[in-house]
Order: C-alpha cells, then sequence, then structure tokens
C-alpha cells in the first residue's frame, strides 16, 4: 500500500507499506515514487528486501523502519537514507553519493568499494568494513561507525575517511579486530581507543594527530553526534590514532615480470 500524507510545508511524505512485498516489488514502489517527484519517503515493515535504493540519483530523503536487507543504497547518486533499526550486508556498495545514516549496527563489507558519499552507523559493524573503499575524482568517501568492528577493518581500502569510535567499549577494553588495513594502500583510518600491534596489517603505518586530522574529526565527528544525539566534545576528548598506508602499491612486486 503507497499512502500520501501532506506535512505542514505542503511537501508530500510518501509512505510505502513493505510488508509482504518482494524486494522487486518493493523497489518498483520506491522508483515510482522517485520519478513522480516525492522528496520523502517513508518504507514501514521493512523486513529484509535488499537493493533498496540502488542506482538512485535523485536528492530524496527515505526514511526506513525496520531491517533492510543486502546491498542497501548500492550504487547511489545522491539520496539521504535513514535506518529506523539494524542494516544488513553490503550497506553502500560503490555508492557514488549522498548518505546513509543507521540507528543500530550493520554487517559485513559496509562501504565496499565506495567512492564518495558518507555513512554513518552508531553501533557495531561486521566484517571487512570499508574494504576497498577509494576516492574518485573530487569525492572523498566517508564511514563513521560509533561502535567497533570485526576482523579485517580497511582492508585493502584506497582512500577517504574512515572512523572508527568503540564508544560501547568500557574502560580499558581493545579494539578486537585483527588484520586492520591489511592491503591499504591509500585513505586514512582514524581509531578512538586501542588495538596492539599484531592486530594491525603489515601495511599499516600508525602516527600521531596533525593539526588537519583533528579539523577533520572535529567535522566528521560533528556530523556523527548530531545523527544519534551524541555529545561531540566528549567523544573528542579521549586519544585518537591515525593509521596510515606505508607503501602506495604493497603488492606491486606480486605482480611485476
Amino acid at each position: 500500500m503507497t499512502e500520501k500524507v501532506h506535512s505542514e510545508k505542503a511537501n508530500t511524505v510518501v509512505k510505502i507499506d513493505a510488508y509482504g512485498l518482494s524486494h522487486r516489488e518493493l523497489n518498483a514502489k520506491l522508483r515510482e515514487a522517485v520519478s513522480n517527484g516525492s522528496q520523502k519517503i517513508e518504507l514501514r515493515n521493512v523486513y529484509g528486501q535488499r537493493y533498496i535504493g540502488t542506482d538512485l540519483d535523485k536528492a530524496v530523503e527515505i526514511e526506513i523502519f525496520g531491517v533492510p536487507g543486502n546491498d542497501l543504497g548500492a550504487f547511489m547518486n545522491g539520496p539521504r537514507i535513514i535506518v529506523r533499526g539494524n542494516a544488513q550486508d553490503g550497506c553502500g556498495n560503490t555508492m557514488n553519493n549522498g548518505e546513509i545514516i543507521v540507528h543500530g549496527h550493520a554487517g559485513d563489507i559496509i562501504g565496499l568499494s565506495a567512492r564518495g558519499g558518507k555513512i554513518f552507523v552508531r553501533d557495531d559493524v561486521g566484517y571487512r568494513a570499508g574494504i576497498h573503499i577509494k576516492e574518485y575524482q573530487d569525492k572523498k568517501p566517508v564511514l563513521v561507525i560509533g561502535g567497533t568492528a570485526q576482523d579485517f577493518f580497511g582492508e585493502y581500502m584506497a582512500g577517504g575517511v574512515v572512523i572508527l569510535l568503540g564508544l560501547n567499549l568500557k574502560e580499558g577494553e581493545h579494539h578486537k579486530a585483527k588484520f586492520i588495513g591489511t592491503g591499504m594502500h591509500g585513505g586514512v583510518i582514524y581509531l578512538r581507543g586501542s588495538v596492539d600491534n599484531y592486530q594491525l596489517g603489515k601495511e599499516v603505518g600508525v602516527a600521531e594527530l596533525e593539526e588537519k586530522d583533528c579539523q577533520t574529526l572535529k567535522e566528521l565527528v560533528g556530523e556523527f553526534a548530531s545523527h544519534f544525539d551524541f555529545n561531540a566534545e566528549e567523544i573528542l576528548k579521549q586519544k585518537f590514532s591515525k593509521l596510515f598506508p606505508r607503501w602506495l602499491r604493497p603488492y606491486g612486486r606480486l605482480y611485476a615480470y
């Protein structure tokens, strides 16, 4: 069922009930609403439907109530997606522009090969978060995670900014992820909290923050805090580490003749 609701500003909000709809049916209704010029769409009763928002290129806000399936916002170029719950695997796969804001956890390979846009996750993420995230022309993708992550965080990272805040870690507790930044050859990871050296990929160096790093963190942590009602100043009080790639082509010699 699709319902139109008029707000006080006379902007039309389209509400789509996803209950019982296949992913194809739901995405067809969503695309129809976007084609009709809707700027605000609410999806209710979402239970694992995949590919929501895939390849959309309009400045539309999509608010999801429930748990969207894999590849949420894949290849999208402009929308803002707000998830009032958890997200599954592949969120933001190869996204080009826009925002994804998850009020919960997200699964594996979040931000896979993203080349632009911003993804904010309030809680934890799974394995290989930020894998092969990269920059394209003037676009610099951003992934900010409020909790912690599983192994291979930032694997093969080629560009962009990834921030892991560890807000749910107890005092003195380390992040558990191993092989952080394995194969990393571009971009930067900012890590709040602590890890042991053995948890880092051999391609990763560790440095103190410079002024430009502090400015980046202030801006992006401020955005994160505004989405999820945190205190940015309190978050920024704790020490951050900067992880960077030690080599531009860490595996280049494997393919040289």
